[in-house]
């Protein structure tokens, strides 16, 4: 396994829409200096030279806080940038492609909706499952909603980790006790707030009792 599963706990997904003002740099440090275990850039609409640009930058910001860096979808990025690993859904890229451009050390997570979806990522090769949506959320508000039921399901039919995403917020994560997650993945639970070391901290904290409880 390429991931470790406490580097699973708390996992923040950029989105520059709640930037309001600060560059994402700014942001990310201060999620870091939080607490965030695994960092995920995710972009839709900038273009590729950019997107290249910023994840050079957010890259190094990452390697002094020693957290793993993850790319969405684009694993030309994450290979040119040298990121830890690429994150990929049902419709990108196959695992196995993946695997054979980024090599065997880097991480490859993977969009999984149903325990099918679960047990064929894990048998690819995959390093740990992102299910949801747990609740719709400013992202993705079409996204299907997954049951807490359905997560624990999916937990149970694989060994590598899977974090619960989707709405996820400091005062609605409760119904995931005993689910058998390693973490969450966050957007706006971090990134749209006024004080994101602080909420990032306290989210952390939250998470870890929930898991080890």
């Amino acid at each position: 396994m390429n991931v470790k599963k406490e580097d699973m706990l708390l996992y923040g997904i950029t989105d520059r829409s709640w930037l309001n003002g600060r560059t994402l740099s700014e942001v990310v440090k201060e999620s870091l200096e939080g607490g965030v275990t695994i960092l995920q850039i995710r972009e839709k609409d900038i273009d590729e030279k950019n997107f290249l640009e910023e994840a050079k930058e957010i890259k190094k910001i990452c390697e002094k806080f020693n957290v793993p860096l993850i790319i969405n979808d684009n694993v030309e990025i994450a290979k040119m940038v040298d990121a830890d690993g690429v994150h990929l859904g049902q419709d990108d890229m196959d695992i196995e492609e993946a695997r054979k451009i980024l090599g065997p050390e880097k991480i490859i997570g993977i969009t999984a909706k149903t325990i099918e979806q679960a047990k064929e990522a894990q048998m690819k090769g995959a390093d740990y499952l992102g299910s949801g949506a747990i609740y719709t959320s400013g992202t993705k508000q079409n996204a299907k909603r997954l049951t807490v039921e359905d997560l624990k399901a999916i937990c149970a039919s694989v060994e590598i980790p899977v974090v619960a995403i989707g709405g996820l917020t400091y005062d609605n994560i409760d119904v995931l006790k005993d689910s058998g997650i390693s973490g969450i993945a966050v957007v706006s639970a971090i990134y749209a707030s006024t004080d994101i070391k602080t909420d990032t901290i306290k989210l952390k904290e939250k998470t870890r009792n929930l898991i080890d409880a």
